[in-house]
């Protein structure tokens, strides 16, 4: 791959009414900052991540859909985009990418010497069961990682890592609404890439990179959120660039950084630790219960 490619990364847009934590009022002048932003940095590629409005009723997230893909339209350079939840409440995928001027499937971007798969998984909320893939979603993924030939950015709007919630606003108390039900089986497919993979997702609303099996997962801040800055919108426009590194950096009021192995060979963790079998309480000769002690298999060595 070039010495660097470089994205311009925007999330969770949230252009609607003003709510406790979001300004999204805002997210139209905003985004005329981010075309600012697009042309000072000047990116190969500007990826948006969904949830591009405040969903209402039909007819409003209809216009407020067309104003924001008004506004990604006019950007310098090419717009790749996934749906988020809230795009989709009123407005099926085929009208949200109808509007936006792009497909809104799964779907591949090559770059010189780089993949950009958009993996457009069910993101439709539902009462009965939370977030969970359709049918065929997991098995694309895994046939296009497998028959991957270069490095690949993995796009989504749900977070596939798994991560801890401990601190979120929405998703402390509910972490089964931060992913999908079948993170256990998207992690094995993962796994099995035979490149380097690097994931980012929006929807969590906050700056984070999480290692899981030796991959990166990055999750950006919403361009509306304030639950971190409040009462000011995060403001949150991100560069990334991938070469033998990948460097996330996050400007706005909730700033982030971070910088991590990339193109280089890919790093797999050793499988975890299989706890043995509890053996029965007994007192040990220095007066310490061996039931208190970790298993042999979990001791350190010295």
């Amino acid at each position: 791959m070039p010495a660097t490619t470089r994205i311009a990364v925007l999330a969770d847009i949230h252009h609607g009414p003003d709510l406790p934590t979001k300004r999204g009022s805002a997210a139209l002048p905003l985004l005329e900052r981010f075309s600012a932003f697009v042309a000072e940095t000047a990116p190969d590629l500007v990826l948006e991540l969904g949830d591009r409005i405040s969903d209402e009723a039909p007819d409003v997230d209809r216009r407020r859909m067309a104003e924001v893909a008004d506004a990604l339209r006019a950007l310098p350079v090419p717009v790749v985009s996934v749906c988020g939840n809230h795009d989709l409440v009123h407005l099926p995928a085929e009208e949200n990418g109808a509007l936006l001027g792009q497909p809104m499937r799964h779907r591949m971007v090559e770059l010189e010497g780089l993949l950009v798969v958009l993996w457009q998984a069910e993101a439709r909320l539902r009462p009965e069961r939370g977030f969970a893939l359709a049918e065929g979603d997991l098995a694309w993924l895994e046939a296009t990682l497998a028959a991957a030939d270069r490095p690949v950015l993995l796009a989504s709007h749900l977070p596939l890592s798994g991560q801890a919630q401990t601190g979120n606003h929405y998703f402390e108390n509910q972490p089964e609404l931060a992913g999908y039900a079948e993170q256990p089986a998207i992690r094995r497919v993962l796994d099995r890439c035979p490149v380097p993979i690097l994931a980012i997702a929006g929807h969590v609303h906050w700056n984070s990179v999480t290692l899981v099996d030796g991959i990166a997962h990055l999750t950006v801040q919403s361009l509306t959120e304030t639950f971190t800055t409040s009462p000011e919108p995060a403001a949150a426009m991100a560069l990334l660039e991938l070469g033998q590194q990948a460097r996330l950096q996050v400007l706005g009021n909730d700033p982030f950084a971070c910088t991590l192995p990339f193109a280089g060979p890919r790093r797999r963790w050793l499988a975890p630790l299989v706890p043995e079998p509890a053996r029965a309480p007994a007192a040990a000769a220095d007066g310490v219960a061996e039931a208190s002690r970790p298993p042999a298999s979990l001791r350190l060595s010295s």
